[in-house]
């Protein structure tokens, strides 16, 4: 499982995206599964157990990552934890569940086979088989619904803001230069009014003392 998700799967993504991924590995699950489950109770580690381990490990590898950059793939930035954290429950519930389910079906399929007379590593065998045929219906759900996912939208790139192009028109520097002698004209004559008022003000400073001496 390590080796196929180091080796496999990030080069499967960037070249695939993550819907084949997906679809391969969890069909690399249900062959395991179905190899497991066609397993005899004389059988061997060889050509019972190891083929179906190896497989299995390999569809593991190269559906995990993609899983997850499914799931977090449209998640907003402000949003990537609280997406992440339902991500780690849904795996945790899910093998919980699942587990639940596969232990049942084994467990009534084991009982089953008791009544009916077989031995005890025949029955026990025989509830193991039926919980990986679950297991592997559930895997070729799973890869089915994958072929149901959508590509995962690209971020739009942001369009550049256009010059907004000079429409005012430029003010005449006379203009300005008016302008600016007026209010210099007016804010002496404000000072000067204001020192005209005082008595104590010394004569001949400004306007207003101008004014008062000729008074």
């Amino acid at each position: 499982m390590a080796a196929g998700s180091i080796a496999l799967s990030d080069r499967l993504v960037m070249r695939f995206g993550v819907k084949p991924p997906i679809v391969g590995g969890l069909s690399c699950f249900a062959i395991g599964l179905l190899w497991f489950a066609r397993a005899p109770a004389d059988g061997s580690f060889v050509v019972d157990v190891l083929p179906a381990m190896l497989v299995m490990g390999i569809g593991g590898g190269i559906t995990f990552n993609p899983l997850l950059l499914a799931a977090m793939g449209d998640v907003a930035p402000t949003e990537s934890g609280l997406a992440s954290g339902i991500v780690n429950t849904a795996f945790m519930m899910g093998g919980a569940l699942g587990l639940a389910v596969l232990v049942s079906v084994a467990d009534s399929r084991t009982q089953s086979l008791l009544d009916s007379g077989d031995g005890q590593a025949v029955a026990l065998t025989g509830g193991y088989n039926a919980a990986f045929l679950v297991a592997a219906a559930f895997a070729v759900i799973g890869a089915l619904s994958a072929l149901l996912l959508r590509p995962a939208a690209r971020p739009e790139q942001e369009a550049m803001p256009e010059e907004v192009p000079a429409t005012a028109e430029p003010v005449p520097v006379g203009t300005v230069g008016e302008f600016d002698q007026r209010v210099a004209v007016a804010g002496v004559a404000a000072v000067d009014e204001g020192r005209a008022g005082r008595v104590d003000e010394p004569h001949g400073v400004g306007l207003g003392g101008v004014a008062h001496q000729t008074r």
